[in-house]
C-alpha cells in the first residue's frame, strides 16, 4: 500500500488523544489526521489505540544476539526480532567492559545501521547507549566489577568516535570526584548522563543533577535507595525537576506498588519504561553469556549464575517493552494513553532522540503500533509496513 488511511477508536497524537478518526499514510510517512473519510483505501482498526511506534531506550539485545558481541549481523536479526515483538527502534545499551572492547562494541552497531538495506524490517537504532564502566562496587549488579573505573572523558571521546556519534547516553555514579567534570563536558555536547549502579548520596546526586545529569538508570535497581534521613539515589530521582526516571516494569526488578510510588512521585511524563532486556530475551529457559558474566533464565527472569552452580541476584529482564506497558495499565497506575505515551514520546525525549521517533507527525516516518483495549499488541508498522510476525 503506497497511500491509505487507518480507521481507528482512538489515536495517540501530540498534545491529546483523538477519537474515531482517520489517519493517512503515504509513502512510508504519516499525513494527517481527520474525523472525516478521505477518499482513499482504508485499513479498519475497529476498536483499538493507535500510538507512535514504542522506543526502548534501555536493552541489551534479544534473540541471542547481545550489543557485546561485535557482530553487526546479529544486532540486525535482533532489530528484526524485537520488531516482530512490538517494538520500533531502541537504544542497544553496553555493559562495563574495557575501553578497548567497548570501542569496537560501538563500530559494530554503527556497521550494522549502515548495513541495512531500505526496506529493512527491523526496529531502528537511532543511537548508543553506554551503561557503565563508571560505576562503583557496592551497586555493581550485574556489570562485570572487573572493569569498573572512574568518569574518563577521553574513554568517552574515543568510544564516540568508534561511534561514528552514535553515543547519546552515558551512564555513571554520581559519587566520583570526576562525575561532575565529566557530565557538564556531555552535556555541553547534548548527550544524556545518566546516574545509576551507585551509592551516592543525595547531595551528591543533586550535585550532579544540577551539572546537567537527567536521566536515572532503572531507579530503584542498583542504586542508595530512599530513607527517610538519607533519601540517596532514589529520593533524588523522586524529586528532581526536569529529569527522568526508567523503570522496569516487569513486576519483578520493581514491585507493582513501588512503580505506583515513583510515577505519583515524578508524574508519568517523565518516567521512562524500559526493559534493561538481556540477549536471552526471546529465547527457553537455559544457561547464557551477559556481559562476560554467566546468568541463567528461568521463570521469565535472568539471575546470576554462581561458582557453585546456585543462582544469584537478578542480572536482568526478558521483558518486551510492549509486556511492559500493558502492565502498567493492568496495574491500574496509568491509563492506556499515558503508558503509551510513556512508551514512545517520554522514551524519546528523555534520550533526546525525538527528531526521530516517539511522535506521530506529518511527514515524519510512519513506525507505529496497534493495541487492543486490553493493551495487547495487535500488529506494528514500520515506514507504513505491517511488520509480520
Amino acid at each position: 500500500m503506497g497511500t491509505y488511511a487507518l480507521h481507528a477508536a482512538h489515536f495517540v497524537l501530540p498534545s491529546q488523544m483523538v477519537e474515531d478518526g482517520y489517519l493517512t499514510v503515504a509513502d512510508g510517512k504519516f499525513g494527517s489526521w481527520s474525523p472525516e473519510r478521505p477518499e482513499m483505501d482504508i485499513v479498519e482498526l475497529g476498536d483499538a489505540f493507535v500510538s507512535p511506534g514504542i522506543v526502548d531506550t534501555h536493552i541489551h539485545g534479544f534473540f541471542g544476539h547481545a550489543t557485546t558481541d561485535c557482530d553487526a549481523e546479529g544486532i540486525n536479526e535482533a532489530s528484526l526480532e524485537l520488531a516482530k515483538r512490538g517494538t520500533t527502534a531502541w537504544l542497544p545499551t553496553t555493559f562495563t567492559d574495557s575501553v578497548e572492547n567497548i570501542a569496537q562494541q560501538c563500530a559494530s552497531i554503527h556497521e550494522a545501521v549502515t548495513e541495512r538495506p531500505d526496506n529493512f524490517m527491523g526496529a531502528r537504532i537511532p543511537g548508543i547507549y553506554l551503561e557503565g564502566p563508571f560505576f562503583t562496587e557496592k551497586h555493581k549488579g550485574a556489570q562485570n566489577p572487573k572493569y569498573l573505573v572512574p568518569p574518563s572523558y577521553a574513554a568517552f571521546k574515543r568510544w564516540q568516535k568508534s561511534a561514528e556519534g552514535m553515543i547519546v547516553k552515558s551512564a555513571l555514579a554520581a559519587e566520583y570526584d570526576e562525575a561532575e567534570s565529566y557530565i557538564e563536558k556531555l552535556a555541553a555536547e547534548g548527550i544524556v548522563c545518566a546516574i545509576g549502579h551507585s551509592d551516592a548520596t543525595f547531595a551528591e546526586t543533586m550535585r550532579a543533577v544540577r551539572a546537567g545529569a537527567t536521566c536515572f538508570v532503572h531507579t530503584y535497581n542498583g542504586m542508595r535507595g530512599l530513607h527517610h534521613r538519607e533519601p540517596g539515589v532514589v529520593g533524588a530521582a523522586m524529586v528532581s525537576k526536569d529529569t527522568y526516571a526508567e523503570l522496569i516494569s516487569d513486576g519483578h526488578h520493581v514491585v507493582p506498588g513501588a512503580c505506583e510510588a515513583l510515577i505519583r512521585a515524578k508524574g508519568w511524563e517523565h518516567v521512562v519504561p524500559i526493559t534493561d532486556c538481556l540477549a536471552c530475551g526471546g529465547l527457553p529457559e537455559g544457561e547464557y553469556m551477559s556481559g562476560g558474566l554467566p546468568v541463567v533464565l528461568k521463570d521469565s527472569l535472568c539471575y546470576l549464575l554462581n561458582d557453585d552452580g546456585t543462582t544469584g541476584n537478578i542480572a536482568g529482564s526478558i521483558l518486551t517493552l510492549a509486556e511492559g506497558v500493558k502492565n502498567l495499565v493492568s496495574w491500574g497506575i496509568v491509563s492506556p494513553e499515558q503508558a503509551l505515551r510513556m512508551a514512545s514520546e517520554v522514551a524519546a525525549r528523555s534520550a533526546h532522540i525525538e527528531g526521530t521517533c516517539g511522535f506521530i507527525l506529518p511527514g515524519r516516518r510512519a513506525d507505529f503500533n496497534v493495541f487492543g483495549p486490553d493493551m495487547a499488541l495487535r500488529a506494528t508498522y514500520l515506514a507504513g509496513a505491517k511488520v509480520e510476525a
